[in-house]
């Protein structure tokens, strides 16, 4: 440390030498000695047009910090400076503790404007000051410097460490040791500065952009997760945000629903943002700290291996995490499932034992019968045996048994377990018509673009019925009912409804089984058909639902319009899970009322109904308990129909117990078709 007063000479275009006394209190560290306490500085900017490049941070004149070092151009003139300063001088001598001399230099400086300064890792905001820049608030920019690198690192731990599944979102998920980071960090630190420093700028934005897009999937994941169960299919699942897009129109409307778009695309893009700008920070700080960096990236390497070799768990889940690994693991494997799956679908619907079947031994058990198929949407195992909701539905289905049974009816039940869960009606019905599994969309394409007999074209193919559907979820041209062999589809435009929408689904199913019965099946003299009907009254969202009238109060349904407004608002029903769970309760038993009371009033002894679900409904209502498995009923008033499914082991009634036979809904086709077909040795059976 040193007093010293000094004086200089100014280069020769100089107009005049600048004499300098001050008092400096500074280290100097160089490779060769200063004499009578001469030495040569770089200069700093002075108010009089002098400059000076100076290395450190000085007490100017004016008794502000100076921070930094100016690079500028020559300037002349004379300068007096008397201050004192405090000093770390980088040069290239041995430093002198006290001096007195004369300094000869060239000023190369000038400073200009309020800009960032940078002190070691420190990005500290200055404004101009007498004789260079001054820190403005140095506390507050170290906190918010500090604070920003916390929220970078805090930002990747958790983009590393997110779950894809939805129960996966507790705590302890996040309380683990990334090894993705540490791999991470060990190739940064390799890649080094000098001739690999360019490449080790780009790698953490292309990292971090790359980290941005898996949490997008991790969230894709989480939604399908809650909605479908299964995690989004990369090659498969884009169309089905389509199918989102159009729910949202219809349960919020469209300002709603385009609403919610944006605000998925600004999240979207903001994470790619924040992912990047961490990255890139952390790089940053690693680059200002290798030696510190090494160190933290070889213990956590050493505690990860010990974690993962002992096992050691922070309460359920392993503390040596590598879940983003196994993630994008996974999606490669999903992604090569997926184009390998057309091939195998292919295989799988190329083998028909039905396919050369004649038409005049198909069906031929249930000839001169009205056959109707009815699905009600998302009624699961959960509407059935749920300890709060079964207790309602099943009362509902025993009294109706009752009633039923009384009148001459009976029936026999079981479960099919669906290939979809929590939407994706059409998997199901496809997969109930077809038999063969169809689990995503790829499948459906496929299939409806071939020419697989399904259960409703062999009706159509035997001649001897009339086929329909009844398809009020149907708001535009559909133009699989020619795949399905249906000879009409009323969709949602044609039933003559001039009631409001109840929420997602346009039409009532009472009002739907009424304009079945007007339009089809009430007309005189028609003959035997066959009828596939959607009641989509029990669609998520479950609010409003409308009410049970008299048969011959539907009219054109514009009786709905004061039920409607009664109703209860989606959004309100959706803040409470509970009140989540009672609406869908009471509105599988809208579409059950509506479904029985129709057969009681408008069925006879020709009459032949098969009902079952599409899917479970929604995780919010089922808690992801009781599987994939939907209640299927068979009811006829004559007893040979029955007779003939009796080696099948279902259950009498309405409702199926928990023990009852379960089946994937892939199988019923052929069953259907070998139980009502004729049997070896059999003669075909004659029509009504």
């Amino acid at each position: 440390m040193a007093l010293w007063t000094r004086s200089r000479r100014l280069p020769a275009q100089a107009a005049a030498p600048a004499v300098e006394t001050g008092t400096d209190v500074g280290t100097d560290v160089g490779e060769r000695p200063v004499p009578d306490g001469s030495r040569d500085r770089p200069s700093v900017d002075r108010p009089d047009g002098g400059t000076e490049a100076e290395g450190g941070v000085h007490r100017a004149g004016d008794g502000q910090d100076v921070l930094g070092t100016d690079d500028g151009d020559a300037s002349a003139g004379t300068d007096v400076e008397t201050n004192a300063r405090t000093a770390s001088d980088t040069g290239t001598g041995t430093p002198a503790t006290s001096d007195t001399g004369t300094r000869t230099g060239t000023d190369t400086a000038s400073d200009t404007g309020t800009g960032t300064r940078t002190d070691g890792d420190l990005d500290l905001p200055v404004a101009p000051g007498a004789g260079g820049r001054r820190v403005v608030h140095p506390v507050a920019a170290r906190v918010v410097h500090h604070g920003a690198t916390a929220v970078a690192a805090l930002v990747v731990l958790t983009a590393l460490l997110l779950p894809n599944k939805l129960g996966h979102l507790t705590a302890p998920m996040f309380l683990r040791i990334p090894v993705e980071g540490i791999f991470g960090v060990a190739v940064l630190l390799l890649l080094g500065p000098g001739r690999r420093g360019r490449v080790r700028r780009l790698v953490p934005a292309f990292a971090g952009t790359a980290l941005g897009l898996m949490v997008v999937l991790k969230l894709l994941d989480i939604g399908f997760d809650a909605v479908y169960k299964r995690p989004f299919d990369l090659v498969l699942d884009w169309i089905l945000l389509d199918d989102g897009q159009s729910f949202l129109r219809d349960s919020m409307g469209p300002a709603g629903a385009i609403g919610v778009v944006i605000g998925v695309l600004v999240l979207v893009f903001l994470l790619l943002v924040l992912l990047t700008w961490a990255a890139v920070r952390l790089n940053r700080v690693l680059a200002r700290h290798g030696a510190a960096a090494a160190g933290g990236t070889l213990v956590l390497g050493t505690v990860w291996v010990v974690c993962a070799a002992l096992g050691v768990r922070n309460t359920a889940v392993p503390v040596a995490a590598g879940g983003s690994a196994e993630f994008l693991q996974d999606r490669v494997q999903q992604v090569r499932a997926g184009l390998r799956d057309k091939e195998e679908f292919a295989r799988e619907s190329a083998d028909d034992d039905f396919a050369g079947v004649p038409a005049d031994r198909l069906l031929t058990g249930l000839r001169g019968k009205d056959v109707l198929f009815a699905f009600i949407e998302s009624y699961g195992r959960s509407a059935v045996q749920d300890p709060e909701m079964g207790p309602r539905v099943s009362a509902l289905l025993a009294d109706a048994d009752r009633r039923l049974g009384a009148a001459g009816w009976s029936s026999r039940s079981a479960f099919l377990t669906s290939p979809t869960y929590g939407g994706g009606s059409w998997l199901a019905h496809a997969t109930f018509n077809s038999g063969l599994w169809i689990k995503n969309q790829q499948r459906y394409r496929n299939l409806t673009s071939g020419d697989r007999m399904t259960l409703t074209s062999a009706f159509q193919k035997t001649g001897a019925w009339r086929t329909v559907g009844i398809m009020p979820g149907v708001t535009r041209s559909w133009p699989e009912g020619k795949f399905y062999g249906l000879d009409h589809v009323y969709d949602s435009r044609d039933m003559g409804y001039k009631g409001p929408k109840f929420s997602w689904t346009p039409v009532p199913d009472q009002y739907s089984l009424s304009a079945f019965e007007r339009l089809e099946h009430g007309r005189p003299g028609r003959g035997p058909m066959m009828a596939e009907i959607i009641l989509a009254s029990s669609h998520n969202p479950w609010a409003p639902i409308p009410r049970t009238l008299g048969w011959d109060e539907i009219g054109d349904g514009s009786v709905y319009g004061a039920i409607a407004e009664e109703g209860k608002d989606p959004e309100e029903v959706w803040e409470d899970p509970a009140r989540v769970r009672t609406e869908y309760r009471r509105a599988i038993e809208y579409s059950l009322t509506s479904l029985i009371t129709y057969v009681e009033k408008y069925g006879d002894e020709n009459t032949v109904l098969v009902f079952l679900g599409d899917h479970q409904p929604v995780s919010t209502v089922t808690e992801d308990k009781l599987g994939r498995d939907v209640p299927v009923t068979i009811l006829a008033r004559d007893p040979a129909v029955l007779d003939r499914v009796s080696g099948w082991g279902w259950q009498p009634g309405l409702k199926p117990g928990p023990d009852a036979p379960v089946w994937r809904m892939d199988a019923f086709r052929d069953r259907f078709l070998s139980a009502y077909g004729d049997r070896p040795g059999a003669a075909p059976s004659t029509g009504r």
